[in-house]
């Protein structure tokens, strides 16, 4: 199975967004935040290549150098945007070639190294395996975040539920 680099970032925040998202059900284009972190993407780094193929299903924002960069309007989904590097890292290595990561908040004037270790190709292997199972299984069931309510599938997950639901 063939997995996008967001579908790792999903995976780490909520696994029903994932597999809603890849059932092709997607809300992420009509959703400000979204639209906010794509022109936060467009705006930064303009002298950098962006986003570069890795092959049909990904595709990294940037490479400088031995540097693979992702823009992020947040740290506050650090875990996810962590994983989601280390799967670009680990795609990498397995056509040969190393590089490291960096992961950039420019609202916050903050950037995270990223390094690939023994510790996290075996992260990234198991969440390949989870990533498996939970797609092919039946729709997880609905887990309330604290960050749900910014999320581009709020609508979706929570019609009909109380406001203060959340």
């Amino acid at each position: 199975m063939s997995i996008r680099g967001i579908e790792m970032h999903y995976f780490a925040m909520c696994h029903r967004k994932l597999w809603l998202f890849n059932r092709g059900i997607g809300f992420e284009l009509e959703h400000d935040r979204v639209i906010e972190g794509l022109v936060l993407h467009d705006q930064a780094y303009s002298r950098l290549t962006k986003e570069v193929s890795l092959d049909e299903f990904t595709t990294i924002d940037t490479i400088d150098g031995d540097i693979v960069r992702e823009v992020k309007i947040s740290s506050r989904m650090e875990h996810a945007d962590r994983l989601q590097m280390l799967y670009y890292l680990y795609l990498l290595r397995q056509r040969g070639i190393e590089k490291k990561g960096l992961l950039s908040y420019p609202k916050e004037k903050k950037t995270v190294g990223i390094e690939l270790d023994a510790e996290g190709e075996q992260e990234i292997e198991q969440a390949i395996k989870s990533i498996d199972s939970l797609l092919s299984g039946k729709v997880p069931n609905l887990r309330k975040k604290t960050y749900c309510k910014k999320c581009a599938y709020f609508d979706y997950c929570f019609v009909g539920e109380e406001e203060d639901a959340v």
